[in-house]
């Protein structure tokens, strides 16, 4: 058996490591973390110092049994998990868990994966930081803590099965607060004014110095362009200089690989993973721009020899986050002459971006000559600007451009060669052309935005930007909406030869697609949050536990006691809400019913957004309405709502069968003789029975495929195929077939056995199986 045990977290990880260490070492992968807070209970003794009760997850027991093992045969056991906290925790739940000997246990960390770096680590090895371990317990005891102290809050003033969490709650609130920014914006008009001149052959496009902003001004002015004599004013020439952008960080490349590549956050963390245990980047969590002397110099060898010297210039890049670790590198591939990766297209593509990005930082300046015309003309009260700009050495710009979160389009400068033209120079109009503009709100924010955001305000860490993107979209308090937009008429006027027309033309306003908005219960949780918990979601204070976080790490505080420090006021808090406040539902009164005087309202019921008609109290029965997917208790209005309890619209008959088509629970849908076929694509409001007949027809058939068997004996057991495979269900009750079954030979009588002899926890056995592969 070898002398030494190395243990990391992944098997891709372990894979890469066996082959870079010789016959006496064998490397064992965790699987990821090993033991977490319990999950019955609040596991967490706040009376005895907030002492954490850890157990052994129940699918990483058998990986657990293995280690212990392969330990107790090796003479060194190597902790080689990641090398920020997170990493730290791992390893030191490890050296916990397998009750490891100190003199017999150490902990090594590399940067990137590659044999120098794994050797190099090797020989120096070090003890587990406690410090790194502490701050990564304050941050888990203390999202538990605020977690297990809110939901209940938010199941009894709100809605069952609700939950908080630190640092999501906070992101949700600012996705609430630009949802009601856009919904209190009211858009100004204005006009911008664009010129077309000629010289001879040469054409040159330029707008208006300043925009206008009524029709009455738009029209004198360009009456005052007829017969006007337009000429070159003022021509400028400067040189200018364009510096390349740092190395990635984590929150860097999640927005740069969303705007260029179209991922989503938590699929550029996945693919970078894959990159990093296969040795091909460095570690992908972190918040450095910092290059090591051995990367700066691989980098200017690349340059070089692919593009000359004058394109190499090597630099050190400063962060400006106080608080970035810069003992750590930035995201840079760990061999500057490999340009391409063989791997899957999304792997190719973000090392790609890595390299580029990478080798760019290490380049020349780009060098510009920018050209600025002014013309105007007498009794014309402003000026025409054109502006150019031409690269008189690319530098960086061979291999790399930034992308840019600011999507308008329209207030990009025009760029470009413009002609050679002097002073005094005189030009033909060909048209002059003033178009109606609208401002704009800030938009909503995309997955890379927010990320951005995020960081400014110092809320979260590079490890925690894609877990907590994911999981406000799990908990339904965020979702990525599709939104068509809206027509909408504006005015262009055009001088062309002196004569001035206006016309109408459309354009689709507010079109949105992958931006997050927040959701009603979103709303209405944060509204209440704010109101009765303001602390906890305070940008400020949110950024506040984070910098103790950092300094837990720096060892300049003990993470009890900061723990201590938060929980008082924060347990006070729960306490005084959950005696004092009142329920919260979004409650929007809109008027009454026409006919009954009845109050209508919307709200959060029971199972999500709903209408109501009349009091819950009293003779009359109060009527309720599920809300439509694209329908929000904040925005619906009254005439919407009464709409809604137009359903069930009854379409017609089908086998002497009434068809309806309604709204419930899980969407719109179509019921016909106690069955129901789910709406996608169709309006409940809109759907005709042809329609209808289809698709009760399509579900009959897709059943049809489904059904394998059924039994005289109980009409409620079938046998059916279902996305694992084929499976018994009895009722409402499913059941899984041993492995060696014929469903279409099985008898009643198997079918019952199978069903009163499952095997126990399945599940369990499953995972197990998973975690020992």
């Amino acid at each position: 058996m070898a002398k030494n045990l190395v243990i990391v977290e992944s098997p891709a990880k372990a894979k890469t490591i066996e082959g870079y260490l010789g016959k006496d070492f064998v490397v064992k992968s965790s699987y990821g973390h090993v033991r977490d807070l319990a999950k019955k209970g609040l596991a967490i003794d706040i009376e005895n110092n907030f002492k954490p009760e850890y157990a052994v997850s129940t699918d990483k027991k058998s990986v657990i049994t293995e280690l212990k093992k392969l330990v107790k045969e090796a003479e060194t056991v190597w902790l080689a998990t990641d090398e920020d906290r997170e990493g730290e925790a791992i390893s030191w739940h490890l050296y916990e868990t397998l009750k490891l000997d100190k003199k017999d246990t150490k902990r090594i960390t590399f940067n990137e994966i590659t044999k120098p770096a794994v050797q190099r680590a090797i020989e120096n090895p070090r003890e587990i930081n406690q410090e790194l371990v502490n701050a990564q317990q304050a941050r888990r005891v203390l999202d538990r803590l605020v977690g297990f102290e809110l939901s209940p809050v938010l199941w009894k003033k709100v809605k069952p099965s609700l939950s908080a969490g630190r640092v999501q709650s906070v992101a949700v609130r600012l996705i609430v607060e630009r949802e009601r920014e856009i919904m209190n914006f009211t858009p100004e008009n204005y006009y911008r004014v664009a010129g077309i001149f000629n010289k001879g052959n040469d054409t040159i496009n330029a707008n208006l110095a300043h925009n206008i902003g009524t029709d009455k001004e738009v029209e004198a002015f360009l009456e005052s362009c007829k017969n006007a004599n337009f000429k070159v004013t003022e021509v400028t020439k400067k040189p200018a200089v364009k510096n390349p952008s740092a190395p990635f960080t984590t929150s860097t490349l999640q927005q740069e690989a969303s705007l260029k590549l179209g991922f989503s956050v938590s699929r550029t963390m996945s693919v970078a993973q894959r990159l990093y245990e296969a040795g091909h980047i460095t570690y992908m969590r972190t918040d450095s721009v910092n290059f090591s002397d051995t990367a700066i110099d691989a980098a200017k060898e690349a340059i070089v020899k692919n593009y000359g010297d004058k394109y190499s210039n090597p630099k050190r890049y400063k962060n400006k986050n106080a608080g970035a670790q810069e003992a750590h590198e930035a995201i840079r591939p760990t061999e500057f002459g490999k340009q391409h990766v063989s791997m899957g297209s999304d792997e190719e593509k973000l090392y790609d971006l890595i390299w580029k990005r990478s080798i760019a930082s290490q380049m020349s300046q780009a060098k510009l000559e920018r050209t600025t015309i002014k013309i105007g003309a007498e009794n014309v009260k402003d000026l025409f600007v054109a502006k150019g700009e031409v690269i008189k050495f690319d530098g960086f710009l061979k291999v790399y451009l930034e992308a840019s979160l600011d999507d308008d389009e329209e207030d990009k400068a025009l760029e470009g060669l413009l002609p050679d033209v002097k002073v005094d120079d005189k030009l033909d109009t060909d048209s002059i052309t003033a178009t109606e503009r609208f401002t704009k709100a800030a938009p909503r924010y995309v997955e890379a935005s927010l990320v951005k955001k995020l960081e400014e305000l110092g809320i979260g860490r590079p490890s925690t930007y894609a877990p907590t993107i994911s999981t406000i979209q799990k908990r339904g308090y965020v979702e990525k909406k599709e939104r068509e937009g809206v027509e909408r008429n504006y005015q262009v006027y055009e001088l062309k030869e002196n004569k001035l027309d206006q016309k109408t033309a459309t354009e689709i306003t507010g079109r949105d697609r992958n931006k997050l908005s927040p959701t009603d219960i979103g709303m209405v949780v944060t509204d209440f949050l704010v109101e009765h918990f303001g602390r906890i979601l305070d940008y400020n204070f949110t950024a506040k536990v984070e910098q103790e976080f950092d300094e837990i790490a720096e060892g300049l505080k003990v993470w009890t006691e900061m723990i201590q420090r938060f929980y008082d006021p924060f347990h006070e808090n729960v306490e005084d809400t959950l005696e004092n406040s009142e329920r919260a539902s979004g409650e929007r009164h809109l008027g009454e019913h026409p006919k009954t005087g009845e109050k209508v309202i919307v709200r959060i019921g029971r199972y999500g957004p709903m209408a109501q008609i009349g009091d819950t109290e009293g003779d009359n029965k109060a009527r309720f309405a599920s809300l439509r997917p694209n329908q929000s208790i904040e925005t619906i209005t009254f005439e919407e709502v009464m709409d809604l309890f137009k359903l069930p619209r009854e379409l017609g008959t089908f086998e002497d069968k009434v068809v309806k088509a309604n709204v419930g629970r899980f969407g719109p849908y179509v019921q016909h003789d106690g069955k129901f076929v789910s709406l996608k694509e169709d309006d409940p409001m809109e759907v005709q029975l042809d329609r209808a007949i289809e698709l009760i027809k399509e579900k009959r058939e897709e059943d049809a495929k489904k059904l394998i068997k059924t039994f005289e004996e109980d009409e409620n057991m079938q046998l059916l195929n279902g996305r694992w495979g084929p499976y018994l269900k009895i009722g409402k009750k499913n059941f899984k077939l041993p492995k060696d079954a014929e469903p279409e030979k099985l008898t009643y009588e198997e079918c019952v056995h199978i069903s009163e002899n499952q095997p126990k926890k399945a599940a369990r056995g499953k995972a197990k199986k998973k975690a020992k592969k």
